[in-house]
């Protein structure tokens, strides 16, 4: 699981990629053999901070001792993000990707990491490099699709969805991603199918079962969206995150607000006596990540 940051105004804008990025960690297969474009593995589901701060640790001793191993440095830029490091990270990465510039699993964790960082137009020049039109890579071309709505190209970004489903149809994560351009478009009824059908297949995980839950009560379906929530979170917790949501719908312009920035300027005031969002209640919409 994901440390809690930024509570809130960036529920659709980067919820997207955070699953975007969550769902693209691991190592990235191409289509015409065993091998892998990113053939360094990291860890793909939810972590807790105390494991991702010791990986931080491991490898970032490792990459201190030696600039020069790929290994080590992709997987400390994978732990710095999963701490929130993502400035921090996507430098750790821009230093090994001059060194080894046509390194594809460099390219796509830089990428990745750019787009984490919100850096979403120099995320998709170097994600066009880490793959290419003969040997596309899904798990990059979903990357793509994700920077693609936050730069608000979303029937460009949808074509990278296809063309990634064309490769591993039905796969959930990507049907994630769709699902959240859909619902960052505010075609809610969409988005809702598209992630009951995510839901559906094998492999499908808490990510985009919260997903769902946030599609829902952005209907306003608030009882639905909080049973859809309680299958992977504390009832409380589940609760606090319908509750805030309930209360983002009552603010004015809630949906410029909900699929903004994230600044402080922009972020609503909660009341009081409101109830604070649990852990998850970024639960993962469009915008990289672990």
């Amino acid at each position: 699981m994901r440390p809690h940051r930024n509570p809130t105004t960036r529920l659709l804008a980067s919820v997207a990629l955070a699953v975007l990025i969550a769902a693209t960690a691991g190592g990235c297969k191409t289509t015409r053999s065993t091998e892998t474009t990113a053939s360094i593995a990291t860890p793909t589901g939810p972590r807790t901070e105390a494991e991702w701060r010791r990986e931080v640790d491991l490898y970032g001793e490792r990459f201190r001792a030696n600039n020069r191993d790929i290994e080590a440095a992709i997987r400390y830029a994978a732990a710095l993000r999963g701490i929130g490091q993502r400035i921090q990270a996507a430098a750790v990465l821009e230093q090994v990707s001059m060194a080894n510039p046509k390194n594809r699993a460099v390219l796509a964790a830089y990428g990745r990491a750019l787009a984490d960082a919100g850096n979403f137009g120099q995320a998709f020049e170097v994600l066009q490099r880490a793959h290419s039109p003969d040997q596309p890579d899904w798990r990059i071309l979903s990357v793509q699709g994700v920077v693609l709505d936050q730069l608000g190209r979303p029937q460009e970004a949808r074509r990278y969805y296809e063309s990634a489903l064309r490769i591993v149809p039905d796969e959930p994560s990507v049907l994630s991603n769709l699902g959240l351009s859909y619902a960052l478009a505010k075609d809610l009824p969409q988005a809702e199918a598209t992630l009951r059908r995510a839901i559906g297949r094998p492999g499908a995980d808490q990510r985009v079962r919260q997903n769902l839950a946030l599609v829902i009560g952005l209907q306003g379906r608030f009882e639905e969206a909080e049973r859809i929530a309680q299958a992977d979170l504390p009832p409380v917790e589940a609760a606090a995150n319908v509750a805030y949501l309930r209360q983002m719908l009552a603010q004015p312009d809630h949906w410029k607000k909900l699929a903004g920035s994230g600044d402080e300027t922009a972020r609503p005031k909660p009341a009081a006596n409101a109830a604070r969002p649990g852990k998850n209640v970024q639960a993962q919409l469009p915008l990289p990540l672990n």
